[in-house]
């Protein structure tokens, strides 16, 4: 079905780089367009606010993820970071779905605080000493573009990944995001991400990067694309 969808399609958008390289075989034009980021909302993150009471009441450091819970999440490595650092408090936020509640792990210094709605996640954001990208490497994370890893650095919050391809390319190319795999490795990129956070000079460089995206120029860029395929048939 998908081969029948490129045999009639024009033009073929891909939301990430690693899905474009995939895709890009089946269709001659094909173009990435990977996840963008809402500036002005998750900056709200940088400026002082009052932290949600379900989240006021965990100790420092904070060390959070917000999404999904379900089977993209690594929960074996979060355990394994729980148990191996309890002056961390992990804050998870987002709907468990399609896992059970029974396989997630239960530890003193993890917190599920269940899902928010889209306008609350800056003022969680802000209370957190570093966010994470707690992602498995299985096949339903094999093509993912997160949203997140913008929207974290909007945020102005330092962050550690699992090696997900369209992170660590541009993001840990860049050095703007920490990667590591195994949860001694995780933990230490989390350790040299709580003093990243007072490092103006990756701040400076994240915000650099992130001024070369928007979801408007995204939405342009796709908009000039079919204009010209539309001109070329005249």
């Amino acid at each position: 079905m998908e081969q029948e969808l490129f045999e009639r399609a024009s033009l073929v958008f891909t939301g990430g780089q690693s899905l474009y390289e995939a895709k890009s075989l089946q269709h001659a034009d094909a173009h990435a367009f990977p996840s963008s980021i809402d500036k002005a909302h998750f900056g709200q993150a940088r400026e002082a606010g009052v932290d949600p009471a379900d989240q006021a009441i965990i100790a420092h450091p904070r060390v959070g993820f917000f999404g999904v819970v379900d089977e993209r999440l690594d929960i074996e490595l979060l355990g394994q970071l729980a148990e191996a650092h309890p002056e961390w408090q992990f804050v998870i936020i987002g709907p468990v779905v399609k896992i059970e509640q029974a396989a997630l792990p239960r530890t003193s210094n993890i917190h599920y605080l269940g899902g928010k709605d889209y306008k609350e996640l800056p003022m969680y954001l802000r209370g957190w000493d570093v966010a994470t990208l707690l992602f498995a490497d299985n096949e339903s994370t094999k093509f993912i573009s997160p949203t997140k890893t913008p929207e974290y650095l909007a945020a102005g919050k330092p962050v550690v990944s699992t090696p997900i391809r369209d992170v660590v390319r541009p993001y840990g190319e860049l050095n703007l995001v920490q990667i590591a795999a195994a949860a001694d490795e995780f933990g230490q990129a989390i350790g040299r991400a709580l003093k990243q956070k007072d490092d103006a000079e990756w701040l400076a460089r994240t915000d650099e990067y992130l001024a070369t995206i928007s979801w408007d120029r995204t939405w342009q860029d796709m908009v000039n694309l079919m204009q010209q395929r539309l001109a070329d048939k005249k």
